[in-house]
């Protein structure tokens, strides 16, 4: 059974959040409890965010029940198709993570049997987050170029860690092998925590992790940063380049948004994206977002959508190109 997480109205929050939308264009929603689907386990950022939008979502519709349901599944697949099969009246949303959308239809044996931009409607891009390319102290590397380097020289004899194959911790490194025309082993773990654990206890040298993860770590003696992925430095971590610096162009940053799927009507889509993005510019929010590592975005449905499209073609080629298969 999925987990399910209901929002009631709690008082905690500030006045109800009112969209600019006419009354007359005004759709009669929600008529019924609007489901939230993320595609992992709780915990996480996509999570995390999920739950938030269902927080904001209620403040501006108090007698609504907004329900956070977490179906984990063949890469965030098995929450997708649900999510596509879902009539398109704004009672089936889904926090989408990139990689359910841009790596997992390329990199499952299986393919989905649905579209992953065409079947789906952008809403509202919640936020992006950078990696942070991190190294045990033995690696002998103490800035960005030296560090690049390092992996140079060692052209297939070194190993990294990630959250998982097929994981954005994965590809921003498989990307960056790719850059640099080199090989390295991969050493998947089951989520970033474990993984930077035993980067901290140096039984693996190399590896990204989130900038949520990363921050905690910042002054441990055990490790470095060399590098965030964002195309400039991240405000978290001013003294840490970005990887871009040395090598021109290169990004890798995640991100967590709010979709429905295709045919979600323009009115509702409008009210959703109007809620979330206007609460992204109240401190209370954006100190929420700061927690998580997550730059808040609040981009609409075009700009998501071409973000969405752009993403999809650009992690495709990095999937092929790398050889990652999902099971």
């Amino acid at each position: 059974m999925p987990h399910a997480y209901h929002w009631r109205r709690r008082g905690l929050l500030a006045a109800p959040l009112l969209t600019g939308l006419p009354v007359a264009a005004q759709p009669t929603w929600p008529e019924r409890p609007v489901r939230i689907l993320v595609p992992f386990a709780a915990g996480g950022n996509t999570d995390a965010l999920a739950r938030m939008a269902a927080e904001l979502l209620t403040e501006a519709h108090p007698t609504a029940s907004f329900v956070v349901e977490n179906r984990t599944g063949a890469g965030g697949l098995l929450a997708a198709e649900n999510l596509v099969r879902s009539p398109p009246d704004g009672h089936t949303l889904m926090m989408v993570a990139v990689a359910v959308l841009a790596v997992a239809p390329v990199a499952m044996a299986q393919p989905p049997r649905f579209d992953p931009v065409a079947d789906v409607t952008p809403i509202v891009n919640m936020g992006t987050n950078p990696f942070v390319l991190m190294s045990h102290r033995s690696v002998d590397a103490a800035t960005l170029p030296a560090m690049l380097d390092w992996m140079r020289a060692r052209d297939g004899r070194f190993a990294y860690a990630s959250g998982g194959i097929g994981s954005f911790q994965h590809l921003s490194m498989a990307l960056l092998l790719q850059r640099l025309g080199i090989a390295a082993e991969h050493v998947p773990y089951r989520g970033g925590a474990p993984a930077l654990a035993d980067l901290i206890a140096g039984n693996v040298p190399l590896m990204f992790a989130n900038l949520s993860e990363a921050l905690p770590h910042a002054a441990t003696p055990a490790v470095r940063l060399h590098g965030v992925s964002s195309l400039a430095r991240d405000a978290a971590l001013p003294a840490v380049p970005a990887i871009a610096e040395a090598l021109p162009a290169f990004e890798t940053l995640t991100w967590n948004g709010l979709m429905g799927p295709r045919g979600l009507p323009a009115a509702i889509v409008q009210r959703i994206q109007s809620v979330i993005a206007a609460a992204m510019t109240r401190p209370a929010v954006a100190q929420r977002f700061a927690a998580l590592g997550t730059a808040p975005s609040g981009e609409g449905p075009e700009a998501f959508g071409a973000r969405l499209r752009a993403d999809v073609a650009r992690w495709s080629e990095v999937v092929r190109a790398a050889g990652i298969r999902l099971q």
